[in-house]
């Protein structure tokens, strides 16, 4: 059970940051765009930055049901400490606060562009370094449940 609602709450987590992100970016970039529709594919590249941080915890809540069994047909039988362990290893906290403040930071890299397109790539470095946060928790959770015995 433990080491399920680690899975749950490695999609669930991650998934509320990357919507709550991606909606801050979608607000700005929806003013952008009324004003000047040219600027629509810059604008929704930096809209969908912080959709990674739901991808990434779908990636943690499927390796987590793989590790235990769940998706290869026969549950795993675990002891509670294991299942805390995976619980531990699973939580996406890192990307529900990082796809919140990537919104943030693509809002801002969108104000950018609305007024001098041409820095585009600027734009993107700001809500890029938010990612790296995201990244390595990803790196961390993947490393965790994969070395746990089960």
């Amino acid at each position: 059970v433990y080491a399920l609602i680690g899975a749950a709450l490695a999609v669930g987590l991650a998934g509320c940051g990357s919507a709550i992100g991606v909606g801050i970016a979608g607000q700005a970039a929806s003013g952008v765009v009324t004003v000047d529709p040219s600027k629509f594919a810059k604008v929704l590249i930096l809209q969908l930055l912080p959709g990674t941080q739901g991808i990434y915890g779908l990636l943690v809540g499927f390796i987590t049901l793989s590790k235990i069994g769940l998706l290869g047909g026969g549950a795993a039988s675990l002891d509670a400490s294991t299942g805390l362990l995976i619980l531990a290893a699973a939580i996406a906290i890192v990307g529900l606060v990082s796809g919140i403040h990537q919104g943030k930071t693509a809002a801002a890299g969108i104000g950018i562009v609305a007024k001098k397109p041409e820095q585009f790539g600027k734009a993107m470095l700001f809500p890029a370094m938010v990612e790296t946060y995201a990244i390595l928790a990803l790196l961390i959770s993947i490393l965790a449940v994969s070395a746990i015995n089960v």
